[in-house]
């Protein structure tokens, strides 16, 4: 069972996002890395001393077949990055997890826009929430959020009630219903969306988990609207993630007497487009395909599969162009690995070549 290795290359105290890539980079897959010899793996940027004990050591084993079991029981799969259906987008982010923890469906190529906001949203709030998110999802525009009480909780029900998507992005293993009382809504998102998690297995809703949730609900997004948000809310941490991911931000306007108002409020003053209806969300959207275009709404462009070195020049193309001799410097792999990795990317569609030797990803 080749998620026994994922799973175990990733419980390696020290081996992070990055460091896990990196691994892939240079030994293809992690059941290689984890039986490479102590010198093999020191060679590996970000592989500390440590590290490479701990995989000599073998206490992840234990872990990985325990979670093996869980992932068995729990209605849940992994959705590797080397998955045709992994989200592309997530390789704009800086640390795209190396696998999800996914029940549903999730598309690697769709339309998304996240509604983040209040916990405790008004009624103005919430109702406002719940049109958007309808609009939106009538629009074959994914709803993603994190599944909290209030304004997130909305936005799923809302695209729910319109008959789209929505994918529930969450601070928990995926097999905790949080908040309890969300239960029906969870199983209605595994039925009819997505519910993703990149913790593992039962994880508890702990504080610290939902500021680095965050950065996914921004990175499965082409854009964030934030709904009646304090200050120092975590819904402002999403929408500073979308401005590093380069993301449009959007922001409904509330009461300016309200203290759960002024984050977002703040955020228009900043610059984030107000937003009183749909469309202006809609217009904004970069290669949104809505009806009367050749696309049908709601279109799901056909995804590619990448080995972990094609990932490795896809995820830093993600971000910006770059020359040859950039992504040779930036990657594990060597000049003639990466000249054939550009073009196995290049045949997939993947990716364009630029004038000067420099590479994009394609739209």
């Amino acid at each position: 069972m080749e998620e026994f290795y994922w799973i175990g290359l990733k419980a390696v105290p020290g081996v992070g996002n990055v460091t896990f890539r990196r691994l892939l980079e240079r030994f293809d897959s992690p059941r290689a890395a984890l039986s490479a010899a102590p010198a093999e793996l020191s060679a590996v940027r970000g592989m500390t001393p440590a590290a490479v004990a701990a995989v000599r050591e073998g206490g992840w084993q234990r872990f990985a077949g325990d979670e093996c079991r869980r992932l068995q029981l729990s209605g849940a799969r992994l959705l590797l990055f080397t998955s045709a259906d992994y989200p592309k987008s997530l390789f704009q982010i800086p640390d795209p997890p190396p696998f999800l923890y996914l029940r549903g469906q999730l598309y690697s190529r769709e339309a998304a826009l996240a509604i983040v906001g209040s916990r405790r949203g008004t009624s103005y709030g919430l109702l406002t929430t719940g049109r958007l998110a309808e609009g939106l999802a009538r629009h074959g525009v994914a709803v993603v959020s994190g599944m909290a009480r209030g304004v997130d909780t909305a936005a799923h029900k809302g695209a729910l009630q319109a008959g789209g998507r929505t994918v529930g992005v969450l601070g928990c293993g995926i097999d905790k219903v949080y908040p309890p009382e969300n239960r029906k809504l969870f199983d209605e998102m595994a039925e009819k969306g997505a519910l993703v998690s990149e913790f593992p297995l039962g994880t508890l809703p702990l504080a610290e988990n939902f500021p680095r949730r965050n950065r996914i609900i921004s990175g499965l997004s082409q854009g964030v609207l934030v709904v009646e948000a304090a200050e120092n809310s975590g819904s402002l941490i999403t929408a500073q993630y979308a401005l590093e991911h380069g993301r449009d931000v959007f922001a409904v306007p509330g009461n300016i007497t309200y203290a759960s108002c002024k984050g977002s409020n703040r955020l228009i003053k900043q610059g984030a487009k107000l937003v009183d209806c749909v469309e202006d969300i809609l217009e904004e959207l970069s290669g949104f395909e809505g009806p009367g275009t050749d696309t049908p709404a709601g279109t799901k462009p056909a995804g590619f599969s990448l080995t972990p070195k094609e990932a490795a020049v896809y995820e830093l193309l993600a971000r910006s162009p770059l020359h040859i001799d950039d992504i040779i410097s930036q990657t594990e792999l060597t000049a003639g690995e990466v000249s054939s990795m550009l073009l196995h990317l290049e045949l997939k569609g993947a990716l364009v070549p630029l004038p000067g030797k420099h590479y994009a990803v394609s739209a």
